[in-house]
């Protein structure tokens, strides 16, 4: 990894968090404390958002209570601890909820529930298929909700060249590509480093506009299934 993607792996999440924070909204986010997403939380909960993790069982172990939301229950017996969290202490992680669900789609599903928008931040694998599902749940119409991508001297440029490629080709409709938000900062790339990250990110997901559906699907008709709509309340940032 360069030099200085590193030094701005450190400064964007918590401009970020604080950003969040400071717009009075939430962030849901896939738990614990290591890596961009735990410096995202730690930024927001310092700053007095309220942050909530959702966690597959898989990943937590005995040690520290957690809700089950299959169950509305809080263990007793036993208490549970999330296995991504790290040594280090940040102040309000006592104040942060962690939801444990049975597997990493359930995780998905949850935090697309819970959110009314999310950030894609630069990362691996696991960062690009959430970025393209929730895409994909936009384009089929399960949900209306903006993708917004930091991208970081220009991390994600090969993400939108593939999307562009995509609508050369016709598998992507040409509008289409608003369903994605890439906020690129400034042109000249050495100011990436002072540049305020969070606010931009936020206009960009409160100035979206909704391309529309290009599918008739009705997901209310799926038995027991709400669509992923409701208030703007919290974000996910991957």
């Amino acid at each position: 990894m360069s030099q200085p993607l590193l030094m701005l792996l450190k400064l964007l999440p918590t401009a970020l968090g604080l950003a969040i924070a400071t717009s009075k909204m939430g962030l849901v986010y896939g738990g614990g404390k290591k890596g961009i997403m735990g410096t995202v939380s730690g930024a927001a909960l310092e700053a007095g958002a309220k942050v909530i993790g959702i966690v597959p069982y898989a990943m937590v172990k005995n040690t520290k209570e957690v809700r089950n939301i299959n169950d509305g229950n809080t263990g007793t017996d036993e208490e549970k601890f999330v296995l991504l969290n790290e040594d280090g202490q940040v102040s309000g992680w006592e104040n942060m909820e962690t939801v444990v669900v049975q597997s990493m789609h359930e995780r998905k599903v949850e935090m697309a529930k819970r959110v009314c928008g999310f950030f894609g931040l630069p990362g691996g694998f696991g960062t690009f298929e959430e970025l393209l599902e929730v895409t994909t749940w936009s384009q089929i119409g399960l949900h209306g909700k903006p993708v917004v991508i930091l991208n970081v001297l220009g991390f994600y440029e090969p993400l939108r060249d593939l999307i562009r490629s995509g609508i050369r080709t016709g598998f992507i409709p040409a509008k289409n590509e608003g369903l994605m938000i890439f906020v690129d900062g400034p042109s000249d790339l050495t100011a990436h480093e002072t540049f305020d990250w969070g606010t931009p990110a936020l206009v960009a997901l409160r100035n979206w506009n909704n391309p529309g559906f290009d599918f008739g699907f009705d997901w209310t008709k799926k038995l027991g299934n709400k669509q992923l709509e409701g208030t703007c309340t919290a974000l996910d940032a991957s």
